[in-house]
């Protein structure tokens, strides 16, 4: 009995240092086990820096495994033809990223509320898509986004599309919106009064004019920097208001880079070189009056010179009548001398 007790005492002890250890070791396995799902497949996860990014594959769907320690994620080159609703919730939870990368995926369309579960996110990046459809309620629930880039992405059709979209009520601390390359003829209609829009871009787009109306929007909104380089301006005279906005006014920073497309004779001349008299309304109506002017009195001299005539018709009758004559007596002389100096017997009568 003192035995058994004595080995009852040295078994149980060993027993369970042996169950601590492998439990132990069962829990680091199941931890990078665990750690290893956390990542979305074809993915590259680092949790130090909370950056997911998931490069050129072929999937046609957000990953739906996303870490919740995602603070950025980057998802290019991809295959995602459709952004839907609630895309980047993750188990119906709510993620705490910051930055969002879609470029370069193809996405055509963004279907109502496909950013739920993304309070915290600053920056979005949808450039060099293909979008032809944006719900006007895409951008729902993106209350604390910064910055939007749409560079490279509308298609024409989508342009009053994204126009309802940016003026939801979901976008009230925009900083800064970027919409280059995307063949805009003019500013989109944006309430830059709902938003605090800070920066607006709009390089490389086919901008030739810019109204009076969005003038007047730039003026009352001092502190939105526009950029429009690389756009095809019309220097004539439906550039005044832009053009003394530019000239008065330090919210365009590439006003130096705004150049003439259209009228030939102005083409690659600065926006901001062009003389007042280049774009005064007032001028080119009066030369085009001039020209009207000039062509009526052109013609009402011609009216006048047509009635002489009609009236002195009968005096102007034997003033031709006298010339046909007189150019018929001639004739005849010269007719008479012509025979006389062939003939020179005609010559020895006359002799």
């Amino acid at each position: 009995m003192r035995i058994l007790s004595h080995n009852s005492k040295c078994i149980f002890p060993i027993w369970n240092q042996g169950c601590l250890y492998y439990a132990a070791v069962a829990c680091l396995l199941f931890s990078s086990v665990g750690t290893d799902r956390a990542c979305p497949p074809s993915c590259i996860c680092a949790k130090d820096s909370g950056t997911v990014s998931c490069r050129d594959g072929e999937d046609t769907e957000v990953p739906g495994d996303i870490p919740e320690w995602t603070s950025t994620l980057i998802l290019n080159g991809r295959n995602i033809s459709t952004l839907p609703r609630g895309a980047f919730m993750s188990n119906g939870t709510e993620l705490q990223m910051t930055t969002l990368s879609l470029s370069h995926n193809g996405i055509q369309a963004i279907e109502p509320y496909a950013f739920l579960g993304l309070p915290r996110l600053h920056l979005l990046d949808l450039s060099h898509n293909q979008l032809e459809y944006i719900s006007g309620r895409a951008f729902h629930g993106l209350l604390e986004l910064r910055s939007l880039y749409l560079n490279h992405s509308i298609v024409p059709a989508a342009t009053k599309q994204l126009s309802d979209a940016l003026n939801a009520h979901s976008l009230l601390n925009l900083h800064r919106l970027e919409l280059a390359g995307n063949a805009l003829q003019s500013i989109p209609p944006l309430r830059l009064d709902m938003h605090n829009l800070h920066a607006l871009v709009l390089t490389n787009n086919s901008i030739a004019s810019i109204g009076t109306g969005n003038v007047t929007m730039l003026y009352q909104q001092k502190r939105v920097r526009v950029y429009l380089a690389l756009n095809p301006f019309r220097c004539n005279c439906e550039l005044g208001a832009f053009y003394y906005w530019l000239k008065n006014s330090s919210q365009c920073p590439d006003a130096g880079r705004l150049l003439c497309s259209e009228p030939e004779a102005r083409r690659g001349v600065p926006v901001e070189n062009l003389r007042e008299e280049d774009v005064d309304c007032m001028n080119e109506n009066l030369e085009a009056v001039s020209y009207v002017f000039l062509g009526i009195v052109l013609a009402l001299i011609g009216v006048v010179f047509l009635m002489v005539l009609y009236l002195n018709r009968g005096g102007i009758q034997r003033w031709l009548n006298n010339i046909r004559d007189a150019c018929r007596d001639q004739m005849e002389v010269y007719h008479y001398r012509y025979e006389q100096d062939s003939d020179p017997r005609l010559a020895n009568v006359a002799v």
